[in-house]
Formats: structure tokens, sequence, C-alpha cells
């Protein structure tokens, strides 16, 4: 067994990475489960704008609502899609030495994955928080260093590592 200091360091980051890939991927099932039920909701909301047809008079408003409901969940869609690709460009190579987007984050309060928002879950056993860079406790952490502390509202955070 070796007890090497620098063999150990290297031994607990290849663990952190594995983990903040492991991550990225549950992070991307998130994403493409809610992409899939988008789908199933545009979906629907078209097929019962068929079966409705065409406005019945010029005050029948509600294969319109239909559409507009198809519409507005199309939006939600494209910005889905999008967040995934920001989940696929997270550079796992890239060491992180500062918090930024696509760092793992651990603070003494919680856990924070810098990607996309998608909110608290619980990982492996661990509650972990999926956030965006334009939330405000990433803004009062950018570009922070390990061992560095921040102040958010009105609580001062220490951040102990960042993967």
């Amino acid at each position: 067994m070796r007890f090497d200091p620098e063999f150990l360091i290297l031994q607990k980051m290849q663990g952190m990475s594995s983990l903040k890939k492991r991550l990225i991927e549950e992070c991307k099932n998130m994403q493409l489960e809610t992409i899939k039920n988008l789908k199933m909701v545009i979906d629907d909301a078209q097929k019962s704008a068929n079966e409705y047809g065409m406005p019945k008079d010029r005050y029948d408003s509600f294969r319109t609502q239909l559409m507009r409901k198809r519409d507005m969940f199309s939006q939600q869609l494209l910005k889905a899609n999008e967040q995934l690709d920001a989940l696929n460009k997270i550079d796992l190579k890239l060491e992180m030495r500062a918090v930024e987007f696509g760092a793992l984050v651990i603070t003494d309060k919680q856990k924070l994955f810098i990607s996309i928002g998608l909110g608290k879950f619980n990982f492996e056993e661990d509650d972990y928080y999926a956030i965006s860079p334009l939330v405000p406790i990433f803004q009062a952490m950018e570009g922070k260093k390990q061992g560095e502390s921040f102040n958010f509202r009105g609580a001062d955070i220490l951040i102990k590592e960042i993967y």
C-alpha cells in the first residue's frame, strides 16, 4: 500500500473526475427526460388542435389557444435542447482551479455543479445542486479558488474543493 501524498492526491483526483463524469451523465439523463416529456406535450397539443379542426367562427379561440400552448412548449423544448448542448460542452479533461462553468464545487454547506439549472437532486446518496452560471450564488463565488470564502445572503461560505 502506497502512502505517497502525490499518489493519494492523484488517486483522489481520478475518483472525483469519475464522479464528475457520472454527474454529467445524470444531468444529461434528467435533461433528456425533460425533452421527451416536452415532445409528448407538444404532440398532444398538436393532435388536439388537429382533432378540433378549423375555428367554428371568428370568435372561436379554442384552436388558437391550443396552438399557442404548442408554441410555448416548443420554445421550452428549444431551451432544453440548448441546455443539453451546454452539458455536452463540459470538458472533463480541463482541470478546474477556480469556480467557473463546468466546475464541481464542494463548499462547507453544499455541493454545487455549475452547469445548467436543474436544481437540487439526489445522486449516489448525496444531495447536489446543478446551477446555472446566471444565478446569484454563482455570481457571488465566480472566480474564487479552493480555500477562499464568499458571502451569500449574509452567510459566509467556504469553498473546500473544486473539480
